[in-house]
């Protein structure tokens, strides 16, 4: 039977079930396979795929929606994926038409690469900021912070989720909630029994990623990385909003290199919501 065209294979919801495919398309684009953040993504937000009739996937994407439930004031979108043997043939620009049109009025936010970012701007997204993707063993110098951190527990949830609202700008309770098991490290800071900042260290391949990473002030950011690395053998990678300028130089001058820089950016609003000065890194950028 003849393989029928690529424009109209249908567009179909993901679930965890299509981990491995997913994970496979990664592959078949030069990326990590990276199951453990597939695995987060597929369970916390809403993932969007069209099937290959030969088997596997042609293409994939996951959205992440933040706010009230079934009520999103933010939609993340990220691993936009498009299987090799079927790229440029306008799968990923229906693949993308597609979730906008779900979403509705919902604002959206990405972190796109330079290859994916003509794509985001042919469909209105806007550049609002940029993120600096380092990566590289942590090597402390310097006197010890005086910054209070330590593991966090159950009982400091509640705190987290609130700060991680007020900062980040929406509820983001169904993520958040999922670090514990998720992240190999969970840390806050605190000062005088009140949380000033948190951060997880997550598992990504033979790396442990720095994220979220949510403080006061930089020299919370400072103590809190400072905190996971002691406590790890791997080397970090991290994506931080360069606006953090005092921060990216200090990873720098500590073993972490400049990877990558990605484009933030938005649909339907022309600034992200919250404190971005209190904001440095994101979970992941594939979840805004």
């Amino acid at each position: 039977m003849p393989t029928p065209p690529l424009a109209t294979l249908p567009i179909r919801r993901l679930t965890l079930r299509d981990l491995t495919a997913c994970a496979d398309l990664s592959e078949d684009r030069g990326w990590p396979r990276e199951e453990h953040k597939w695995g987060l993504l597929l369970s916390a937000g809403k993932g969007y795929g069209i099937d290959d009739p030969e088997g596997g996937l042609v293409a994939a994407c996951v959205v992440t929606e933040y706010g009230a439930w079934e009520r999103p004031d933010l939609g993340a979108i990220g691993m936009v994926l498009v299987a090799g043997r079927h790229a440029r043939q306008g799968i990923g620009r229906r693949l993308m038409r597609h979730v906008v049109s779900l979403m509705a009025t919902t604002p959206l936010t990405l972190h796109a690469t330079p290859y994916g970012r003509p794509l985001y701007e042919e469909l209105g997204f806007k550049v609002t900021g940029r993120a600096e993707m380092l990566k590289g063993r942590f090597t402390p110098s310097g006197p010890e912070s005086a910054v209070v951190t330590r593991a966090a527990t159950a009982e400091d949830l509640p705190a987290i989720l609130r700060l991680d609202e007020e900062v980040f700008g929406s509820d983001r309770t169904p993520l958040i909630t999922r670090l514990p098991a998720f992240a190999d490290q969970l840390r806050v800071a605190e000062e005088d029994g009140r949380l000033i900042g948190y951060t997880a260290a997550w598992p990504n391949m033979d790396t442990h990623v720095v994220g979220p990473l949510i403080a006061r002030n930089t020299e919370t950011a400072k103590a809190l990385i400072a905190s996971l690395a002691a406590r790890t053998e791997r080397p970090l990678r991290t994506d931080i909003d360069v606006r953090h300028e005092e921060l990216l130089t200090w990873a720098k001058e500590r073993g972490l290199a400049s990877v990558a820089f990605n484009a933030v950016m938005t649909y339907g609003i022309t600034e992200l919501p919250g404190d971005w000065t209190r904001r440095f890194a994101p979970l992941t950028v594939a979840a805004g």
